[in-house]
């Protein structure tokens, strides 16, 4: 096949080509026929030109556009000329010139479209995600590509500049308990073996950096099997980074470094905070209930133990009696609630643990509400200093369990925000959390598990205390939070067989277990291993946040559905029963009523 080779892409196509003959390749945007002559918006990655087919310039080029369709491939070849004055489109890098065609190829036509290409429109997402080359075509799916490539390669070059050595870890490996079902490979050979695709590149990258490479990082394709929603898809890719002899503050600073040059670079987003906010864990729960705070706005949460010490309202003497606490928060504006409303934020807060939602209105009367008559007024008093409550203001409180009132008043301050409209998509509030617990108590299995990763390196203070005391444990953990949503996770690792030991044991793991799981590592260990630490940053939330989506599969060029499903192969599918059989497997189906 032959067709003309193009000398200029159609969004660069500008005055200085004016009087030149060029040649254009790419998609019919859009036609408009006027009778004598057609107007042809042509399309390619970099932008849009108009062509005029005039049948005073060239009968053929007017006769093979009457017969072109909406996104035909076509080339075509013409002179450039300026628009005529009045008919410029500054929407257009191209906009003051076009081209008028004295040949049109067409290259392959197209049927009919499921969904408009040409401009955005409202369509069903399982449909784009089936025709997904078609999809990408719209301008505002191929920018999102782009910006992509365009931060994967500032990620790059800083790494680079830095001294990073770039290594390519396993994609079929063992499986390894990392917090999600893995994805199982059979393997062939041996009936009942199977490999594991990589929850995280993590065991490789720690022995890479017992083999002396100190400074690893990966653009890492990552798998888990786990429940799908908008921020999560079963495959998805991090920028995988691991150094040896470092501190929590040095890879602290590399990364935040890096996302401050990156954004510099492809946003005009206002980064909040530079440096980055740095809290605890326990700093973090305490002030908003959360490890993912969103910084973009305040509504802090105040502990209000103190004032009701000695109260004579039983709901919170109740809950202080029970170790728990009571906290406030203030919704400014909040008095003009209805009482209706007022009961959907109570229905909210039982819908994430609370037995209910207390609440005190402010007025310039004085305090009104359902509980005041059960309050002092020094406790009144004491509710107002602490919050700064002014008169229009409600303030609402929970008293329960510790980790009920965390995440309870995390929902509300969030809707708060929502409904005051609080978070601004201009910015983004970048903050670390750090010296997360080592451990934290599962409930269901009656023991501790890990509350980050069972690889962190415990605060040395706490290193006797793990199997004495592991609720006050506290690790080198570290995460990386932007505007409410986790953007990176790490920590400084064990790099000691017998630390790793204690730590795998306390999270139910045993001898057996610890052995056939990690005995590589732990062996490796024992080879001169040097003090690291690392993280991984996720880079399709990341872009997500540069779009203000929070739908990842926005970002991510062949996602899966939320069902972890590809419309556009067609995957998960059957296979034939000689693959079965190659691979010694025997598909069991449960049955109907457990379907």
């Amino acid at each position: 096949m032959s067709f003309a080779q193009r000398t200029v892409s159609c969004g660069e196509v500008s005055e200085v080509d004016v009087n030149n003959e060029v040649v254009v390749n790419g998609w019919v945007n859009r036609i408009r026929d006027h009778g004598g002559f057609i107007f042809i918006d042509l399309r390619d990655r970099t932008g849009i030109v108009q062509v005029v087919a005039d049948a005073r310039e060239s009968q053929m080029a007017r006769a093979t556009a009457s017969d072109l369709k909406s996104e035909a491939c076509v080339s075509i070849r013409g002179l450039v000329r300026l628009r005529p004055e009045g008919t410029e489109n500054e929407k257009l890098e191209s906009g003051k010139v076009e081209i008028v065609a004295r040949n049109i190829e067409l290259l392959n036509n197209s049927k009919p479209l499921p969904f408009p290409v040409a401009e955005d429109s409202n369509v069903d997402e399982m449909l784009r995600l089936k025709y997904r080359y078609l999809d990408i075509r719209r301008p505002a799916m191929y920018e999102k590509l782009r910006l992509r490539h365009e931060v994967i390669r500032l990620m790059r070059q800083y790494m680079y500049k830095h001294g990073f050595l770039e290594v390519e870890t396993p994609i079929i490996t063992r499986a390894t308990p990392e917090g999600a079902r893995d994805y199982l490979v059979p393997y062939r050979l041996t009936p009942g073996l199977f490999y594991a695709l990589p929850q995280a590149p993590q065991q490789f990258k720690q022995l890479l950096m017992v083999a002396g490479v100190e400074r690893y990082f990966q653009i890492a394709k990552c798998f888990r099997d786990e429940a799908q929603r908008s921020d999560r898809q079963p495959e998805f890719t991090q920028l995988d980074i691991e150094m040896s002899f470092v501190t929590q503050d040095d890879v602290l600073n590399l990364v935040e470094n890096l996302f401050i040059e990156v954004c510099a670079e492809v946003t005009k987003k206002t980064l909040t905070f530079k440096p980055f906010v740095r809290l605890t864990y326990d700093e973090a729960i305490e002030r908003y209930g959360s490890d993912k705070p969103d910084l973009r706005y305040g509504l802090e949460l105040k502990n209000c133990a103190k004032i009701f010490a000695d109260t004579q309202f039983s709901v919170f003497h109740s809950a202080l009696g029970a170790g728990g606490d009571i906290k406030a928060i203030l919704f400014p504006g909040g008095g003009a609630l209805s009482r209706k409303e007022i009961d959907d934020l109570t229905a909210l807060a039982k819908e994430f643990g609370a037995k209910g939602l207390a609440y005190l209105v402010i007025t310039d009367d004085g305090v009104k509400s359902p509980i005041a008559k059960f309050m002092a007024q020094e406790e009144l008093d004491g509710v107002i200093a602490i919050t700064g409550a002014k008169p229009g203001d409600l303030v609402a409180f929970v008293a329960d369990k510790k980790e009920t009132v965390a995440r309870v008043l995390d929902r509300i301050r969030r809707e708060i925000a929502d409904r005051l409209k609080l978070a601004s998509d201009d910015e983004l509030a970048f903050c670390w959390i750090t010296d997360f617990p080592v451990f934290e108590w599962d409930e269901e299995a009656a023991g501790w598990t890990y509350a980050h990763n069972p690889f962190s390196m415990p605060h040395e203070e706490h290193i006797d205390l793990l199997e004495s005391n592991p609720a006050v444990c506290r690790a080198y953990c570290y995460d990386m939070v932007c505007n409410g949503q986790e953007a990176a996770s790490g920590s400084i690792r064990i790099h000691k067989a017998d630390i790793q030991r204690r730590v795998l044991k306390m999270i139910g793991k045993s001898d057996e277990d610890i052995q056939s799981q990690f005995g590589h590592m732990l062996e490796a260990f024992e080879y001169g291993a040097p003090p690291h630490g690392g993280i991984a940053p996720g880079i399709d939330r990341f872009i997500a946040r540069l779009f203000d989506t929070d739908n990842i599969r926005e970002v991510i060029a062949f996602p899966k559905a939320g069902n972890g499903f590809d419309p556009l192969m067609e995957a998960p599918s059957t296979v034939d029963q000689k693959q079965l059989r190659d691979l010694h497997l025997e598909v069991r189906y449960p049955p109907k009523s457990e379907k």
